[in-house]
This record gives structure tokens, C-alpha cells and sequence, in this order.
């Protein structure tokens, strides 16, 4: 099953309405998958997990839009209270959230794992996220995500990247 299957479970749990997308795990990066699939990069949007560096210990998956940049620096760094924070590696990301980068979503997460959504997200009514698998994308009503538990909407976690 391309779907991860505790990405299912969260999904149907939460009520979430959706539609599978298959996908080819050598085309599962956004530029990619946009491209051969013919998604607008508007229309995808990127789970990215962050972790702080000074202190450790801090981390965040953070849902923003391909035609954004995850402020990292600023809001995401003062929302967790730190002095450092980056972009999570691929091993941190695979040990906290069992996926690999290109597949990662927001949903089947450790509950204990803050989910911060852009707001830009729910300006569309319908974006493709990852499935927890290089194989699958996940189409949605990105609007359904609000006042989901667990989730947290937050205006300005993406910037709009500046051509």
C-alpha cells in the first residue's frame, strides 16, 4: 500500500477526506513530482521537520507551501525560544517520524510532535501533501486541517519566495 498505513489510520481518525495520488519514489521530490505530474507548485505543500540547536531538543513538523520558504530563523526559531534551529537531517527525520524526507506528512506523527500549518495552506481548496512513502502523494481540502487536534495554523511560518 503506497499510504503509509498509520498515515490511514491518523487520516481516518481525524475525518480527513482525501485522495490517494500513486507516485514514482524516484519522482517524490517537489520540483519532480510537480513537474512530471503536472501539479503547480502552489498546489504542493512540504511537511519539513525542524529541530533546535542551542538548546537541543525542540522539534516541530512544519507544513508550507513549494512557493514558500520556511522562516526557520524567525518565527519558527521564537516559537520554540532558541537561539539555533534548522532544517532536521534525513536520519533525525526518519527517527521521529518513521518516513523519509520526500514522503514525510503531517499526519501519523508522535503525538508529542507539534504540527504547525502555514496559513497560505488553506488558501487553496485542495493541495498535495506527502503519504508517509516516496510511492504516494495525498490530495486534500487543506481547509479540513483547521481546528483538527493536534494541529496549529500559523500565519507567516512560509515567506513567499522572492524571484
Amino acid at each position: 500500500m503506497p499510504i503509509d498505513a498509520a498515515v490511514l489510520e491518523s487520516m481516518h481518525t481525524l475525518g480527513v477526506t482525501f485522495e490517494e495520488m500513486d507516485c514514482d519514489p524516484e519522482l517524490a521530490d517537489t520540483a519532480r513530482f510537480c513537474e512530471v505530474y503536472g501539479v503547480p507548485l502552489d498546489r504542493s505543500a512540504n511537511t519539513i521537520l525542524v529541530a533546535s540547536r542551542r538548546p537541543e531538543g525542540h522539534f516541530a513538523a512544519c507544513l508550507v507551501l513549494a512557493t514558500t520558504r520556511l522562516d526557520v530563523n524567525g518565527l519558527v526559531r521564537r516559537r520554540f525560544g532558541v537561539k539555533k534551529v534548522s532544517f532536521a537531517d534525513a536520519e533525525q527525520t526518519r527517527e521521529l517520524t518513521g518516513m523519509e524526507i520526500g514522503g514525510v506528512t503531517i499526519f501519523g506523527l508522535p503525538a508529542d510532535l507539534p504540527v504547525w500549518i502555514d496559513a497560505g495552506v488553506l488558501g487553496h481548496d485542495w493541495v498535495v501533501i506527502g503519504a508517509g512513502s516516496r510511492s504516494a502523494k495525498i490530495r486534500l481540502d487543506p481547509r479540513q486541517l483547521e481546528g483538527l487536534n493536534g494541529f496549529e495554523i500559523v500565519p507567516g511560518l512560509g515567506r513567499e519566495i522572492s524571484a
